[in-house]
């Protein structure tokens, strides 16, 4: 699997959307500015997300974006089919999207493929944005609407995790 770039603004997004989750509306520009999206990019990933059933939307001066469902309820894999497609590294595997192979039945590197793919969609399909949120967030730190830590915070932790 390799996560295109619309797929990694799209977790990015939700990921934002999710740690305001229950605080009303985000503009795009607040979700641009915080997850460094550019905003044209933005505006087509969030109505794919919406359109998906993820997001709503709201017009008008204090409108925005918010999650459709709670983040405990939303899965990575999920946003992550919507954007990118099957998360299968080839089409022989894919549950989603399966394609015949004349090899098959005697390729042998079809168990490795099928193994590939059952580990990143079980890490993916397990993983909630509520969960994403609460690792995302510091020991004992709540975050706190849209003044809430510092985005250098934020970005040396990311940092201290690759």
């Amino acid at each position: 699997m390799r996560l295109s770039t619309k797929g990694e603004y799209a977790s990015r997004a939700m990921l934002e959307l999710s740690l305001h989750y229950g605080q009303g509306p985000l503009h795009i520009r607040e979700i641009s500015r915080a997850q460094s999206i550019p905003q044209q990019f933005l505006e087509q990933i969030l109505l794919l997300l919406k359109r998906a059933g993820y997001l709503r939307s709201r017009k008008g001066r204090h409108g925005g974006y918010v999650l459709a469902k709670p983040p405990s309820t939303i899965n990575v894999a999920e946003v992550i089919r919507v954007m990118d497609g099957p998360l299968a590294p080839i089409d022989c595997v894919s549950v989603m999207a399966h394609e015949e192979c004349p090899l098959e039945q005697v390729c042998g590197l079809r168990w490795l493929w099928k193994e590939v793919r059952d580990s990143v969609a079980g890490i993916l399909e397990k993983t909630t944005f509520a969960d994403l949120v609460q690792k995302h967030a510091p020991k004992g730190a709540a975050r706190q609407g849209r003044s809430g830590p510092s985005a250098a915070g934020s970005k040396s932790k990311k940092s201290a995790n690759r």
